[in-house]
């Protein structure tokens, strides 16, 4: 089997190791858009802009072409896309124009396009209707709580992939469960992505908390209340509620809303000192998905007719209409509810 990632960021890199690890050597290639990247790689043995003391596989490929990245491929091997949820409509796009053959495609982004509020797997079906030219690929997504640094030192960790094609599911265990790695099989797509898009929002709000020491007993509640907002709007969409009880739930809420490694929580933790969140971004070095993400889960939760209190605060959090202490007095001040 061969696996090509597209995207020499942290987790991309991460998961390329992990595949390199297991699979024979040249197998695996990790695409990047500059060559500069590559060249350091390739005299470091890591990538130390994205994923610094981690020594990657000798056996692992680089590649700066993106048409030999995706040229290497047969029908039975896996493509993986590692770029952010804003570079995925682009990334697809440009695979489909290229593909010769039916292909086999994952992603690793988490998040929302936020002009559309369209989940991953429904940008990639649209630039599929554009640009498939007739073939049948396979497609699913990659999730669940996950650091690359961890990820890339080999430390222990499991993953859900989502798809409608076990074959696929497949093909996604085969490349990356072996070693410290497990990873789950799953069919409901839209539970898995809206997890993995509302624990990104729910982690600033929690290193809110935490940055405004309110304490542990106000912790557990966000993070109960949010998984109870992550049920009912995955329910609206149409998935399935308890798939939030699994990895790509519950278990990447707990890892991202209290892991130092957490750059989501990282931004709400500076939040609450009082910094501006251009600042924020700037010094945080990659992107912190719950930031874009936060206006189009609540505007996705407004269409569908979701109450979404803690979300729709940290949306306002996030575009300046709020402080954090003016958000937390107005979820304090909320009229009691019946938990359900």
């Amino acid at each position: 089997m061969k696996v090509t990632l597209l995207g020499a960021g942290s987790w991309g890199t991460a998961m390329a190791a992990q595949a390199a690890r297991h699979l024979q050597s040249g197998d695996v290639c990790l695409w990047s858009r500059t060559a500069e990247q590559l060249e350091a790689i390739q005299k470091s043995g890591e990538n130390a802009d994205y994923l610094p003391g981690v020594i990657l596989p000798k056996g692992l490929q680089l590649e700066v072409s993106f048409e030999l990245a995706i040229e290497r491929l047969s029908e039975n091997d896996l493509l993986v896309i590692a770029t952010p949820m804003s570079g995925l409509s682009e990334t697809v796009a440009q695979v489909l124009r290229l593909a010769k053959h039916p292909l086999n495609i994952v992603w690793l982004c988490k998040g929302l396009e936020p002009s559309t509020t369209l989940l991953p797997h429904q940008v990639v079906e649209r630039e599929d209707q554009l640009h498939s030219h007739g073939l049948h690929h396979s497609y699913g997504a990659l999730s669940g709580p996950s650091f690359a640094q961890e990820v890339g030192n080999g430390m222990p960790c499991a993953l859900t992939i989502a798809s409608k094609s076990n074959a696929l599911c497949d093909i996604v265990q085969g490349a990356f469960h072996h070693g410290n790695m497990r990873i789950y099989a799953s069919d409901d797509l839209v539970g898995v992505e809206l997890g993995g898009a509302i624990k990104n929002v729910l982690a600033i709000a929690a290193g809110i908390g935490d940055g405004l020491d309110l304490g542990l007993n106000a912790r557990a509640a966000v993070l109960t209340r949010g998984l109870a907002e992550m049920m009912r709007l995955v329910k609206a969409a149409g998935g399935r509620p308890e798939t939030c009880m699994g990895l790509t739930g519950v278990g990447d809420l707990i890892l991202t809303a209290t892991g130092d490694l957490s750059r989501n929580r990282r931004v709400g933790l500076a939040l609450a000192a009082g910094k501006p969140l251009p600042e924020i971004l700037g010094n945080l070095g990659h992107v912190a998905e719950g930031v874009l993400c936060a206006s189009a889960v609540g505007n996705l939760a407004t269409r569908l007719g979701v109450e979404m209190p803690i979300t729709a605060m940290m949306g306002e959090v996030l575009s300046g209409k709020l402080s954090p202490h003016e958000a937390v007095k107005k979820l304090m001040g909320r009229d009691p509810k019946v938990e359900v």
